[in-house]
């Protein structure tokens, strides 16, 4: 197993009262590699603290992340960002580009942080670029580009390391209806290639290009679907009854 979470709990203290609010309860689930799952539930529900954690970006109150075995709570404060940069990718909604850089440079700067040679920086760059059709936009400024090519080059730049685990937080939150149908097509060809992904979407239909879709509610997983030979059409509709159904009162469908 690629990716499993254990009994994991999250709990914030308030700054005034000391009153405190756990964000996650007891949350369990695995991830096998090459599957794209992704996460649902209403605001409030844990979502994005749950990427929060599995991006190594928090720790923990209780449980584990285990990543290919790998304990995250083991491993000490200084090397956590090159374990990020070395095993996970990050697509965000804002995308997160330096204004100041090219997308060039906005692409490969995981691996200039990673002391990589220009010849294999430029090897894994064109290639992935080539694919997501934003080669000829390399050497202008993210300003200066649409919304979905800056979020194709922020792909870019999570893809370009190869990462063990690719996580996306509301990819498509900040795109027009055909900027976001071009990006998920993307992560479509990217998992039938073999990478595995964790997709945060409050979009039914960005779920329903995953092959197994969570459902969060008060910090607890819910319910679950598995899509399996169903075809996007036939998987929508499926999620949107169990979104409904937890909505309206938690009840969880067989």
């Amino acid at each position: 197993m690629l990716l499993t979470v254990e009994e994991l709990t999250k709990e914030y203290t308030t700054r005034f009262g000391g009153r405190k609010v756990q964000a996650l309860r007891g949350v369990n689930f695995s991830v096998e590699a090459g599957e794209f799952v992704a996460v649902m539930g209403e605001s409030g529900s844990g979502k994005t603290t749950l990427l929060t954690l599995l991006a190594a970006l928090e720790r923990p109150t209780d449980g584990r992340i285990l990543l290919n075995g790998e304990d995250m709570a083991a491993i000490p404060n200084r090397a956590l960002s090159a374990f990020r940069r070395g095993k996970l990718g990050f697509v965000f909604q804002d995308c997160n580009l330096l204004d100041t850089l090219s997308l060039r440079e906005n692409i490969v700067f995981p691996l200039v942080l990673a002391g990589k040679s220009r010849a294999e920086m430029e090897s894994r760059l064109l290639p992935l670029t080539g694919r997501l059709g934003i080669t000829p936009l390399l050497e202008k400024f993210p300003y200066e580009v649409s919304g979905g090519e800056r979020q194709r080059a922020a792909a870019a730049r999570a893809l370009i390391t190869e990462p063990m685990l690719l996580l996306a937080d509301e990819p498509t939150g900040a795109l027009d209806s055909g900027s976001a149908a071009e990006l998920l097509g993307m992560l479509d060809e990217c998992n039938a290639e073999g990478q595995t992904a964790v997709m945060v979407t409050h979009s039914l239909d960005a779920a329903s290009h995953a092959s197994r879709v969570l459902f969060l509610r008060d910090g607890r997983i819910a319910d679950e679907a598995l899509r399996g030979g169903q075809s996007r059409t036939e998987f929508y509709p499926q999620l949107a009854a169990r979104l409904t159904a937890l909505q309206q009162g938690g009840a969880r469908l067989a």
